[in-house]
């Protein structure tokens, strides 16, 4: 565990526009930075970075942090691993108050290593081996894209890992790994033998995990490394590496199924395709590519089983949908994988099938209309029953998806969509438009003396948090026992005066959005944080706001006890001291609204 007091002083001394401008090309505008969001496909620059707060945000998709949160985003580190980065960059020396840490830390790296030197012996072996440069000639693959990949052999025979590791024997390391196969008489051997080797990188290039393709006939044809410390399957995706850049300019990310699938793809020029790791697409799959475009295309074979597969692929991806977003599905003809369709089709052939595959909506409700006989009541009412636990799985971030989805079943049912929503369980609130998206003003068929709807003013709570996060001196001065704990823009104000209470230091927003990460606080000051990215509050007006704020908690105070009093007088419940109270809070209550009334003209 990293002490708190040594993040706050790195995030003191670096710069997120250093930080990030080693990555992206910034421009500034304004008091801010601005470039295209790696993130998300944009042609726009929305990303925008404050180095007055310390803090980033996208006003594309929304993402935003800190300069230790920009590394584990972009880079895929862990927060160690970052903080680490930036401590090696700013000169300093990370301290720990754990001794288990650093041991834990070099076990990763040594795992890493181990991984590495196993990669480079299977490049030269595959050198030395006739046999599997043959069958990669077959294959059609030149020795440039075997090269990019890192394309290795695994020689036949139980131990040849023993040739580099003199310790074979006994390295637990290469155990840990997924490297060996230790059975239950005591004998140990290799994993992965007589296979063509696909090193399986991490978003920061490092070996993790290895895919081993057989040479002749035998079972299984495909043999990736078993979960592991560095290798989750769920989690990684074949080729994400080397296709993050031809992923944004390509503008969409190609799902295939296989290993030989990406290299051929990559091989003619279509260089922005990832494969999952023998396992359904899943979540965190859609998530990593979100981060690099904003459109997906999942190509699969046009038989049963592609179908099938592109079916469990929708379904893992509806927890992720956003209405910025679009996910599509390509069916190749019956005859052709990926790798024979470029080759004999060529790659504009594969790029326009890319460009009118079926979105996500389209693909479901066809699906949903061949298993469900709409011509008859019961088909119909089996077609809801079947779209209930996919459309309810939708999140609010695609609710404008997730409505039309519900009309064009209601369409397909024969039902009212009101009908279909309460067949589903979704509130009937979520399927009417808001009375904030309504047209505002004199808009034709409206009811006179109708008013436009309003957004309640900001809470005291709320306000005062804003000012805190920009000016965090405040934080002294604020009483604690005004401050109301209903909200959680309330419960983070409080969190931060606990903290000044206890004399630490408060550092700028950035700084107490590290400070307060993993806690119940860190979401809400990393979404007020967002919200002030370009918002700067006129110095000389800071006081007054901040007055105001105060005198509105007290307000907001004094309101309540006597709500409480008066229901104990109502219940003739009321002591004589609490009478003597009353009294005292309702002058009290006068004197602040004299305070707060505008002056008379």
């Amino acid at each position: 565990m990293i002490p708190q007091p040594f993040i706050q002083d790195l995030l003191a001394r670096v710069d997120i526009v250093d930080v990030i401008g080693r990555h992206l090309t910034l421009k500034k505008s304004g008091a801010n930075y601005f470039a295209r969001c790696p993130f998300h496909g944009e042609k726009s620059a929305s990303f925008s970075v404050s180095p007055t707060k310390q803090f980033y945000h996208c006003f594309g998709c929304g993402v935003h942090g800190t300069a230790i949160g920009f590394l584990m985003a972009y880079s895929g580190l862990s927060f160690t691993e970052a903080v680490r980065e930036l401590a090696r960059d700013a000169g300093m020396q990370v301290p720990s108050d754990d001794r288990n840490t650093g041991r834990r830390d070099d076990s990763h790296e040594r795992l890493v290593e181990l991984m590495s030197t196993a990669a480079k012996f299977y490049r030269e072996t595959l050198g030395r081996s006739p046999e599997a440069v043959a069958y990669l000639k077959r294959r059609g693959l030149s020795d440039a894209v075997a090269e990019r990949f890192g394309i290795g052999f695994a020689p036949d025979g139980p131990l040849p890992l023993q040739r580099i590791f003199p310790d074979y024997r006994d390295n637990k390391l290469l155990s840990t790994a997924g490297m060996v196969i230790d059975n239950e008489q005591g004998r140990r051997y290799d994993r992965f033998r007589h296979r063509i080797m696909f090193p399986i990188h991490d978003r920061r290039g490092r070996i993790i995990a290895f895919g081993g393709r057989i040479l002749d006939s035998g079972e299984p044809k495909y043999l990736n490394s078993p979960e592991t410390p560095l290798f989750e399957k769920g989690r990684e995706l074949y080729g994400l590496f080397l296709a993050q850049k031809a992923i944004r300019e390509a503008g969409f990310a190609l799902v295939v199924e296989g290993y030989m699938d990406v290299v051929a793809l990559a091989q003619f020029g279509m260089e922005n395709a990832v494969a999952t790791l023998g396992t359904a697409t899943t979540p965190h799959h859609i998530q990593a590519l979100l981060r690099q475009t904003d459109r997906i295309v999942f190509c699969f074979d046009g038989d049963a089983a592609g179908r099938r597969a592109a079916w469990r692929a929708l379904e893992n991806a509806l927890e992720a949908l956003r209405d910025d977003v679009t996910l599509s599905f390509l069916f190749l003809p019956p005859e052709h994988d990926p790798d024979t369709f470029i080759r004999e089709k060529g790659v504009d052939a594969l790029r326009e099938a890319a460009a009118h595959a079926a979105p996500l909506a389209r693909f479901l409700l066809d699906s949903l209309g061949q298993d469900c006989d709409t011509a008859s009541a019961e088909g119909r009412a089996r077609l809801v029953h079947e779209a209930r636990p996919l459309i309810t799985r939708i999140p609010a971030a695609a609710a404008i998806l997730r409505l039309q989805l519900l009309k064009a079943i209601a369409g397909m049912s024969h039902l009212t969509q009101a009908e279909v929503a309460h067949a589903f369980g979704i509130p009937s609130a979520d399927v009417r438009p808001r009375a904030s998206d309504r047209p505002q003003g004199n808009v034709a068929g409206a009811s006179a003396g109708t008013s436009p709807m309003r957004r309640p003013p900001p809470s005291a709570a709320s306000t005062l948090l804003r000012l805190v996060l920009q000016y965090p001196a405040l934080a002294a001065r604020l009483p604690l026992s005004l401050i109301p704990d209903d909200t959680a823009e309330g419960r983070a104000l409080i969190a931060i005066v606990d903290l000044v209470d206890l004399g630490e230091p408060v550092g700028g927003l950035g700084a107490l959005v590290e400070r307060f990460r993993d806690t119940p606080h860190g979401d809400t000051l990393a979404r007020i944080g967002a919200g002030l990215i370009d918002t700067e509050f006129d110095p000389a007006v800071i006081e007054t706001l901040f007055e105001d704020g105060l005198r509105k908690l007290n307000t907001d105070a004094v309101a309540q006890e006597i709500s409480g009093l008066m229901e104990q007088a109502r219940a003739n419940a009321l002591s004589p001291a609490g009478r003597h109270r009353l009294n005292e809070l309702l002058r009290e209550k006068s004197t602040l609204a004299a305070l707060t009334s505008p002056p008379h003209s």
